[in-house]
């Protein structure tokens, strides 16, 4: 069954007022009729089964018939910060972390960045980041859809991370370290309920001075597995290792 993300204001009581990309794409995509039945998500996480009772012009609406009990959200809140990469690697970074249960995206332009952020271009980049994030979230039944942060120096992250349970970031020289930097240790460390700001460098990795910023900050470096990953496996690899701890040992 489709699922649509639906701004708090389209909400009214047991109505909702679809329009836009999503009513383009229930009229023109899905080819929907009336009677027909959807999701759609309320940005407070909650979902509802709901039906189809107008299709008009410029919007569609819908009636809730149930609200759903079922939560697709990760255990613990992990927020990605993320090294600005070079080429199409953040769109993958972006769709890939939202189906792994990413909680939200920050970006920053490191030392070693290859790419450089346009100022110009800021607007239309992430109406196209924003759209991934959208239709990832749809796809794999998010609770709710990520949040994309505007780009900021890594000082500026920093400065706010005492607000994270966990500040953590992949440092390729502990990869080369046995047991003292292991993440499944830190992880047995880490509660429901908590959250973690992972932060990944971008291709070439940290600057010593990014390493001697991050330390000062208490962030933790760990190791992401015994081999060099590269910047867009690397989310990937911690993500997917704290849904393995949170959700599948847990049962």
């Amino acid at each position: 069954m489709q699922r649509y993300y639906v701004k708090e204001d389209a909400w009214q009581g047991d109505t909702v007022i679809l329009t836009d990309e999503d009513a383009h794409h229930i009229k023109r995509v899905m080819r929907q009729q009336i009677g027909d039945e959807i999701i759609c998500n309320h940005p407070n996480g909650e979902a509802a089964h709901c039906s189809i009772i107008e299709i008009n012009d410029n919007d569609v609406r819908v009636q809730v018939l149930e609200w759903l009990a079922a939560d697709n959200e990760l255990p613990v809140h992990v927020t990605i910060v993320q090294g600005l990469p070079k080429g199409s690697k953040l769109e993958l970074i972006l769709q890939k972390g939202t189906e792994l249960g990413a909680s939200s995206f920050q970006l920053f332009e490191a030392d070693r960045s290859v790419a450089k952020w346009d100022e110009k271009k800021t607007a239309n980049r992430f109406k196209r980041y924003n759209k991934i994030i959208k239709e990832a979230s749809e796809q794999c039944h998010r609770n709710i859809m990520p949040e994309l942060h505007d780009v900021r120096s890594l000082k500026q992250i920093l400065s706010g991370s005492d607000t994270y349970d966990y500040v953590l970031f992949g440092y390729e020289e502990t990869a080369k370290q046995q047991y003292n930097h292991s993440f499944s240790n830190i992880l047995k460390k880490i509660h429901p309920g908590q959250s973690i700001l992972f932060i990944i460098g971008p291709e070439g990795g940290f600057s010593k001075a990014e390493v001697e910023l991050l330390e000062t900050y208490d962030a933790q470096s760990v190791r992401l597995g015994k081999r060099i990953l590269r910047t867009e496996t690397a989310s990937l690899y911690a993500l997917a290792s704290i849904s393995y701890h949170f959700e599948e040992l847990s049962d």
